[in-house]
């Protein structure tokens, strides 16, 4: 019997909706099963997942996209990394960079010999060992280059866009390929009486929709996951208070960054995402500690330019739904669960969300083992996420607000603190499985928020100090004037990729 999917029902648009009728359409080409979105220009997206990290190109690529008119079409800036100010202490700055620390000598990694120079006083700043923290402090950006043995040819990069103005073009690449778009807004869901399933969805016009597989890409309100289904949803407030946003885009001022900054305020954080037509901006805190009136005082006294539109007010739990998939409906995006855009990974979480469901692609039987695998990778993912993002709030020095003596002071996951505490006493770090952040991501924040380790790995000190010293002089040096010799970020945009 021919068990195929035939029919693909996306529910929802927006950024997780488009994604996923994109690469969708790539992958089944409209020949296995034809694709239908459904979504109604009443109901807003989001829009605020305006910063990604560098494996959305893995992505754009997949599609078959030229980064040039991608970068053109959404108004894009490069990215090579966040800057946190305020987090550890007040005045306190540092940027978590895309790409590594320095070269491992004998197999220990980079870190652990400028750690022990930095303790003997020859070092304060470990930045100064990272080409993207060196080049993003100068403004400078370039694709990698074609140079053996240069850290010019190891340079990882992110992208800087308009949610919105991504959305539009994968559209338009989805309908090119055959997806059909329908307006409305889901007025009724009919299920199998029997096993659950969603059979369709019924719009306000009385229009039913047909389909074997539905995504649901409804945002917050997981209309299909949450609203038909039932399927839970667990919880991290205590871990992670913040639960509203606030979002405006002001004027430009100057040449955009490649990177993207969060400051830490009173109660939450406020995020700076440099685009070439505008700036974007947003406030993220906890209403337990902050009213809305002073949270949208603090983000527009905090601009760089004039307002160019009205504040956007968001509200969410940050949690994970206790499947991601059930049933026949698979969630992506903000309906499957919400982590805070402290490190740009909403973006990423669609991407690799659609990815596990192509490499687990069902036939109309949905065979529960492979909903399974899809579960337990997705829940081990973004728990992963969950615990990089608790340490920025949990490792800090900051006394000034009631806030931030909850977040130094409350107790954290257990595969936090064992992380934590293996990187304090030895500086070693581990990345568990495919953990999405690595070894470096977790040096960034750690040291960067005053987390020094006691000791470093002992081999170290087989070396001595004055050959030791003149090697890593000579990296600096190389990665000093190796980001010199790179274009301005605004140079490489106007050369390459200026939006008209």
């Amino acid at each position: 019997m021919d068990n195929r999917i035939r029919k693909v029902v996306i529910v929802g648009g927006g950024t997780a909706g488009w994604m996923a009728a994109a690469a969708l359409s790539k992958v089944l080409a409209n020949r296995y099963a034809s694709i239908e979105l459904v979504e109604s220009e009443q109901i807003g997206t989001v829009g605020v997942g305006e910063a990604t990290i560098p494996q959305l190109a893995t992505f754009n690529g997949l599609l078959g996209i030229d980064e040039n008119e991608f970068v053109r079409e959404t108004q894009g800036t490069f990215k090579l990394g966040i800057e946190f100010k305020d987090w550890g202490q007040i005045g306190d700055s540092y940027i978590h960079p895309f790409g590594a620390y320095g070269v491992p000598i004998e197999s220990v990694p980079f870190h652990h010999y400028w750690l022990r120079l930095h303790k003997e006083g020859s070092y304060q700043k470990l930045e100064e060992f990272s080409l993207a923290c060196t080049a993003a402090a100068k403004g400078k950006f370039t694709r990698p280059l074609d140079i053996p043995k240069s850290p010019l040819s190891q340079i990882s990069y992110a992208f800087q866009f308009d949610a919105g103005l991504y959305a539009k073009y994968l559209r338009k690449y989805a309908e090119a390929n055959g997806v059909i778009r329908t307006e409305g807004k889901v007025g009724d869901v009919q299920q199998n009486t029997e096993t659950g399933f969603v059979e369709s969805i019924q719009l306000e016009s009385g229009q039913r929709i047909e389909g074997d597989l539905f995504i649901d890409c409804s945002g917050f309100r997981g209309l299909l996951i949450e609203q038909t289904l039932k399927t839970g949803y667990e919880e991290w407030s205590d871990w992670l208070p913040c639960d509203r946003a606030i979002a405006v885009p002001c004027a430009k001022n100057g040449d955009p960054t490649p990177y993207t900054r969060a400051t830490a305020r009173a109660a939450g954080w406020q995020w700076r995402i440099p685009l070439q037509h505008r700036t974007g901006n947003g406030h993220v805190y906890s209403s337990q500690y902050m009213r809305d009136d002073e949270a949208e005082t603090v983000l527009l006294e905090n601009l760089d330019g004039e307002p160019l539109a009205d504040v956007n007010k968001l509200r969410f739990v940050t949690g994970r739904r206790r499947q991601f998939w059930n049933k026949n409906v698979v969630a992506i995006g903000l309906s499957s669960g919400f982590i805070e855009p402290l490190e740009s990974t909403s973006i990423y979480l669609i991407q690799t969300g659609i990815a596990r469901l192509i490499g687990l692609f069902p036939s109309r039987n949905f065979d529960q083992v492979d909903i399974d695998k899809y579960n337990e990778q997705s829940i081990y993912e973004i728990e992963a996420i969950r615990d990089f993002i608790i340490l920025h709030y949990n490792a800090t020095q900051r006394d000034d607000t009631d806030f931030w003596n909850y977040c130094r002071n409350m107790a954290v996951p257990e595969s936090l603190s064992n992380k934590m505490e293996l990187f304090k006493s030895n500086g070693r770090l581990y990345r568990e499985a495919e953990e999405l952040f690595s070894e470096t991501s977790w040096l960034a924040v750690m040291f960067g928020q005053g987390i020094v380790p006691q000791h470093y790995h002992p081999i170290v000190d087989a070396y001595d100090q004055r050959p030791l010293l003149e090697y890593l002089n000579g990296v600096r040096d190389v990665i000093a004037r190796s980001a010199d010799s790179m274009p301005t970020h605004a140079e490489f945009i106007q050369k390459h990729c200026a939006a008209s």
